[in-house]
């Protein structure tokens, strides 16, 4: 019988940008919380999780108190996720390093979203995704706001997915 991880099965991944958090003057910038607007935001990007029946194998969350945040919001909302992963190395990252830590997925985890910051969620979303005209594409490549949400489709193991190895399913900024 071949090893689970040596197929190549259908995987999901979802990338999402923080919600609104208070200013950055008022705190350190590992605790700042969400503001009203973005616990909105994040309950809407649950709601939106769920409306696409999407269910995380793994969340994979940077420790930042907006990005907990974000998620405990997204999870009140309906978001379903079997296990949550705290990493520091997603804090400040770059693509790269962004990349590694989505390579420690395990290979059985169909579905994978990653909470993070900008820059660095924008422009992994920006390499993952090889639709370059998409009116969506387009958009993510331009703007990235909090709360903003790209959902990619992979056929490849976790462990290798590389710049241009995912399709790009949607991307949207659910307001609440």
């Amino acid at each position: 019988m071949a090893d689970p991880s040596d197929l190549l099965v259908d995987r999901t991944l979802v990338l999402l940008r923080h919600s609104k958090a208070v200013p950055p003057e008022s705190m350190p910038d590992l605790q700042r919380p969400l503001a009203d607007r973005g616990r909105a935001d994040a309950a809407a990007a649950g709601r939106y999780l769920v409306a696409q029946g999407i269910e995380a194998d793994l969340v994979m969350c940077s420790p930042s108190q907006r990005t907990r945040e974000t998620w405990q919001y997204a999870a009140e909302a309906g978001a379903t996720a079997t296990d949550v992963w705290y990493d520091r190395q997603i804090y400040n990252a770059d693509t790269v390093e962004l990349l590694d830590v989505i390579r420690e997925a395990p290979a059985e985890a169909r579905t994978v979203i990653m909470v993070g910051h900008a820059p660095g969620i924008p422009w992994l979303a920006d390499e993952l995704a090889l639709d370059g005209t998409s009116p969506e594409r387009v958009q993510l490549t331009q703007k990235y706001p909090t709360s903003g949400l790209t959902v990619l489709h992979l056929t490849c193991r976790w462990a290798d997915l590389s710049a241009d190895d995912a399709d790009l399913v949607s991307y949207v900024v659910p307001r609440g």
